[in-house]
């Protein structure tokens, strides 16, 4: 089997330039692909589950819970106050 090469200029922007972030969110998805299946993208099923999960991070399908409009909740919470 032949290693996959994972884009990190591409990955990192998907969590927040941090590669903790990155590391967490592709380990979190990984253990759910380990535990109920439901690949969001087309994979071989002999890839490895960490390179299935960056590959769901890279395309965008896969995102950190509230990363998504955290900016913009931060942003009205200051405009009440």
């Amino acid at each position: 089997m032949r290693m996959s090469y994972q884009p990190l200029e591409e990955l990192l922007p998907k969590a927040n330039n941090s590669v903790y972030r990155l590391v967490r969110l592709a380990s979190v998805r990984a253990t759910e692909l380990a535990t109920t299946g439901g690949r969001l993208v087309h994979a071989p099923a002999d890839q490895k589950l960490a390179t299935t999960a960056l590959d769901e991070i890279r395309t965008g399908k896969v995102h950190e819970k509230g990363a998504m409009g955290e900016k913009e909740g931060k942003q009205k919470k200051n405009a009440k106050s």
